[in-house]
């Protein structure tokens, strides 16, 4: 990273200590270590205040997919700036960019949506949904059908609900979450939680058998909805066992609880298709998608849902006299002219096709890493992956939290010119943006490479495998 000087007040790392709360940092280590400040990027790179390059092996928070300096959105932002910098969308005002963007949407959603909403991040989409589906069961008079099952290791968001529904407790500890009606069940990780000699589809069995057990424990009148990442995120890049979302669709069916897909990562041809609910067989009743949804280059997000949904919030209207919901930036025009813009782009430049082209080579270049000393699994889906590190391949015994070493694997691999992410631990995460090369996949794996070896090198010399 750069090194800033902390000790000269008026450098802009000592200013950033002096004034910025980081999200997800160490802000005692931060008091004392500063900030990397990136300056600039072009495509897969970024560079810092010292022009150090780097790759953004992770398209900034999952979500850069066009990468960085893609005129063509900043014109679409300029253009849209120029005619109508801001508007609403209250009391039955709209604008054309607003309009556009939703009927994109629907076009290509992968499930029959009647409608869409928008928000300005995917947590707040989240919280959106949890909003919705009660509202939805009120307007059905089953003022009980309220509980919504998540997953351990999911990940939904950060505001109150979306923070209650994501499955990590980093995020509820001391922040007095979960909320009521908001609960979890196990994690379909299959590397870590399959018993011996149980296949991948017995284990995908049971994950929806102590799904329905659940429900039934619970009560069916009382569950309203199941919400589920395609790919799981943050959570460490947890990929479904084979049969997963046929079997849970099952389920759901039986007791008429709602299938909720959170698409804010996998939405907009990470997984190799437009949707990760098409890659692994979902079939929504509601849908959160954000992030790639304008390349990450404005703040947009949106919730869609299916007709009988939206037929209860008018219900509702009707009853209380408004949808009392909204945001000052629903439906920005602005924001929204970008990701107008950027779907455009995705069709006119072929983008899961190129996806598609160079997934294998991430896929071999993944695949490869089980191989080294380090790694326990890989788990790969289109272009977004993880490295899980182990201190034990044999018997997968996990390092001890307090060694930090997927933290420590991450600073290396940033040394030598990589930006990725520890996820839930030591799961060592890449997703980059959608236009990188064959060439450009090669050369951020020998960084990644490199950067393990060098992680592998301290853990000997300090004998972390066996703390």
């Amino acid at each position: 990273m750069s090194s800033p000087n902390l000790s000269q007040g008026n450098s802009l790392a000592s200013r950033d200590v002096k004034s910025l709360i980081h999200p997800y940092t160490n802000l005692s280590a931060h008091e004392k270590q500063g900030p990397l400040i990136i300056e600039t990027g072009k495509g897969i790179y970024v560079y810092d205040d010292n022009g150090k390059e780097y790759i953004e092996g992770l398209a900034g928070l999952w979500c850069t997919s066009f990468g960085f300096g893609e005129q063509e959105l900043i014109d679409a932002a300029i253009k849209q700036m120029h005619k109508l910098p801001y508007y609403h969308s209250f009391a039955s005002k709209s604008t054309e960019p607003g309009i556009l963007l939703a009927e994109k949407l629907l076009e290509i959603a992968p499930a029959d949506f009647s409608k869409v909403f928008f928000t300005n991040s995917g947590s707040e989409a989240n919280d959106t949904v949890v909003k919705l589906i009660w509202y939805y069961n009120n307007a059905l008079g089953r003022r009980d059908k309220k509980k919504i099952i998540s997953r351990q290791k999911a990940y939904h968001g950060v505001t109150v609900a979306a923070a209650s529904m994501t499955g990590l407790p980093p995020l509820h500890n001391d922040f007095d979450l979960p909320i009521q009606n908001i609960m979890h069940t196990s994690c379909p990780h299959f590397y870590r939680y399959g018993k011996d000699g149980e296949s991948e589809e017995e284990f995908a069995t049971r994950m929806a058998d102590e799904l329905e057990e659940l429900i039934l424990s619970e009560g069916p009148e009382t569950v309203a909805a199941f919400i589920a990442e395609p790919v799981m995120g943050a959570g460490g890049v947890i990929v479904p066992p084979k049969g997963y979302f046929e079997k849970i669709q099952v389920v759901l069916k039986k007791y008429d609880v709602l299938l909720v897909a959170d698409e804010v990562i996998c939405g907009f041809g990470r997984t190799g298709e437009m949707w990760g609910s098409q890659t692994y067989g979902m079939k929504p009743d509601i849908l959160s998608c954000a992030k790639a949804l304008s390349s990450a280059y404005l703040p947009i997000a949106a919730v869609m849902v299916s007709e009988d949904i939206y037929q209860s919030m008018v219900k509702q209207s009707e009853k209380h006299g408004a949808f009392n919901h909204g945001y000052t930036y629903s439906g920005h025009p602005v924001p929204a002219a970008v990701a107008l813009r950027t779907m455009e782009l995705m069709e006119e430049r072929n983008i899961i096709d190129h996806v598609q082209s160079v997934m294998p080579l991430f896929n071999e270049r993944f695949n490869a890493l089980a191989d080294h000393p380090l790694v326990g699994e890989v788990r790969v889906s289109g272009l977004v992956g993880a490295a899980e590190l182990v201190a034990d391949k044999p018997t997968k015994r996990s390092f001890d939290s307090s060694l930090a070493v997927g933290a420590k694997a991450v600073g290396l691999m940033q040394e030598e010119g990589l930006i990725s992410r520890a996820v839930a631990g030591d799961n060592i995460a890449l997703c980059p943006p959608l236009i990188i090369t064959a060439e450009e996949i090669n050369k951020m794996f020998d960084l990644f490479t490199k950067g393990l070896d060098r992680t592998e090198q301290l853990a000997t010399a300090n004998d972390w495998r066996n703390s």
